[in-house]
């Protein structure tokens, strides 16, 4: 492609070279250069792009995307400063792979916690509804019934075009895509062009990376700033912030709720742990879902389908087969009438609505046991807000270690501890090795009990030193429910 193509969409402060060179590729990685590329001279959180420049153009870099200009420069290398490379090397990206957002409808879920959900769904109900569809998502991506591993919550700008470049050229007509807070304030999401938006909720998360909560709140709500009119954004009503995420939205507004006048409105009107039976906007529909969470997480489902043009009484009819999405309040039943529940809630907020869901299926019947630890070189702040949200909500919590990265298990388990006091206490072990945590759970609970193991979901690693450890807690409680 021709760099002056490239750059269309792009405002360079200034070009030095040659503008009418073919690039074969773009780049943010030097190590991945190959003849002809762009390189992206990113300032990363962890190192800064600029400082590779040499060694991009001696593996070929016929280009270079650049915010500060190297004082000294290459013969037949072509220089271009921008005031901010995260969002220029968006917009190469998208240009390169050929505009793909232009060919399909391409849908974003931001919010704390339920994004999982709500794309996975999406993509779901309308592979169901007879389309092509695309998801990318912290589970998996996926183009049609192809499976691409996800390393991110949303891919780097790069790959993340790639990905796309793929889905249009598969034919695919509808992307469902989580749009996580990083990616926002990153700008990886730049030079994409979004149908809708959706909010789902906000609460304590990233403050490692984000450091305040109103930067953290500033970063989703950038994502609502920037959608087109034409497009469509729907918010949670029921969170004190989702009016705050559409104030300078130039997008159509709908809202959803489950307590309050809105665009979408539903109420529970029976609840077990196979489902629920819920009225939404008039009409009545069994899920396989649970939680008054997973209501609001249909709700905006439900929403994003009708603002897509399809109709309410097929959307329901496909919505009843929808099952949840792996590792999100997955039940596991043994012989002795012991339920594990294994969820990815890794939030104060999160373990709060999970154990808020068990609790509305049990009714006061039986024990909830649960089995939760906090990740290692994230924010510390959380740690103890999430023991004390176990404890408040269950009758035995079992603390014990999640995927410690580069932190000592232990250490964080103190951390955790340290939110409660002598009488919380009384009804809490800590067990660093967490197998033995969800073996310890398992032996105490009796027949009409439940235990919920809370923190990794659908991961089937745990990540200790730097290394991934084959675990899955599915596989876990299985192995010792049947042993």
């Amino acid at each position: 492609m021709i760099l002056k193509d490239l750059l269309k969409d792009i405002c360079p402060v200034c070009i030095e070279g040659n503008d009418c060179i073919d690039i074969t590729g773009v780049n943010i990685d030097s190590r991945r250069i190959e003849k002809g590329h762009l390189f992206a001279a990113i300032k990363g959180t962890q190192t800064d792009g600029h400082r590779y420049i040499g060694k991009a153009i001696e593996l070929g870099a016929a280009a270079i995307l650049c915010e500060d200009m190297p004082e000294q420069k290459v013969e037949g290398v072509t220089y271009i400063k921008v005031n901010s490379t995260e969002e220029a090397t968006g917009m190469a990206a998208t240009a390169f792979y050929g505009n793909p957002t232009e060919k399909f409808k391409l849908v974003g879920v931001t919010g704390t916690n339920g994004k999982t959900t709500i794309a996975t769904l999406l993509y779901n109900m309308f592979r169901k509804l007879g389309y092509r569809c695309g998801l990318l998502s912290t589970v998996c991506n996926y183009i049609e019934d192809e499976a691409i591993p996800a390393s991110h919550t949303t891919p780097d700008p790069i790959e993340l075009n790639r990905l796309l470049g793929k889905m249009a050229d598969s034919g695919c007509e509808y992307v469902f895509m989580e749009c996580s807070s990083h990616a926002i304030a990153q700008k990886r999401i730049s030079g994409l062009k979004f149908a809708g938006g959706i909010f789902t909720n906000l609460t304590r998360d990233h403050m490692d990376y984000h450091k305040t909560f109103e930067n953290y709140r500033n970063a989703k709500k950038e994502f609502f700033d920037n959608l087109p009119k034409g497009a469509f954004a729907i918010t949670n009503a029921d969170d004190k912030n989702g009016m705050v995420m559409v104030q300078n939205c130039k997008a159509d507004v709908k809202t959803y709720s489950t307590r309050a006048m809105a665009d979408f409105k539903a109420k529970i009107l029976e609840c077990h742990f196979e489902g629920m039976y819920l009225e939404i906007d008039g009409k009545e529909v069994g899920v396989q879902f649970i939680g008054k969470f997973n209501v609001s997480n249909l709700l905006a489902v439900y929403g994003a389908a009708i603002m897509l043009k399809q109709k309410a009484e097929d959307i329901l009819v496909v919505m009843s087969t929808l099952k949840s999405v792996s590792g999100r309040l997955e039940p596991v039943h043994s012989p002795t009438g012991v339920t594990a529940i294994v969820d990815y809630a890794h939030t104060p907020d999160a373990i709060e609505n999970v154990l808020k869901a068990i609790h509305e299926v049990m009714n006061g019947k039986g024990q909830i046991i649960t089995v939760c630890g906090a990740g290692g070189n994230r924010d510390k702040g959380k740690r103890p807000l999430m023991a004390q949200e176990a404890v408040k909500q269950s009758d035995k919590v079992i603390i014990t270690s999640d995927n410690p990265r580069f932190e000592e298990p232990q250490d964080i388990i103190n951390d955790m501890l340290a939110g409660l006091d002598k009488a919380q206490m009384k009804n809490v072990l800590s067990i660093a090795d967490r197998k033995e945590a969800i073996r310890t759970a398992y032996m105490l609970a009796q027949k009409g009990d439940v235990i919920l193991i809370a923190g990794k979901g659908h991961e089937n690693y745990q990540e200790i030193k730097g290394v991934k450890h084959h675990f899955d807690d599915k596989e876990v409680i299985k192995e010792i429910m049947n042993g």
